[in-house]
């Protein structure tokens, strides 16, 4: 029984030790690398820049159309005033050629 028990520690004992070294090693070279190299007896002192105070801008939202038969892009860029290219541009999946009755199309 003694047999299996010292197995079991080695199984299980030589796993943890090697965990418990390599934390200790991480945990002091971080703190070596975190220490203050200011000597003693001085003080560090930090410069804040501030902002100016702002407006929030407002999200655009997103706008969607839905084509209805006999529909072509023109006739939606004319719809929301704008251009065959900005909704091309807008909708980069879409086939200007192949379009379908109730396909959603980007307008803003």
């Amino acid at each position: 029984m003694e047999r299996g028990w010292r197995r079991q520690a080695k199984r299980y004992g030589a796993p943890a030790a090697f965990l418990l070294a390599v934390t200790i090693g991480v945990l002091l070279v971080r703190s070596g690398l975190q220490s203050d190299p200011a000597p003693a007896g001085t003080v560090a002192t930090q410069t804040v820049a501030t902002l100016p105070a702002t407006t929030p801008v407002p999200v655009k939202r997103r706008r969607f159309y839905r084509l209805k038969a006999g529909e072509t892009l023109s006739d939606v860029a004319v719809k929301f005033d704008t251009t065959v290219e900005q909704l091309l541009a807008l909708n980069p999946g879409v086939e200007p050629t192949n379009l379908i009755v109730g396909q959603r199309v980007r307008v803003k």
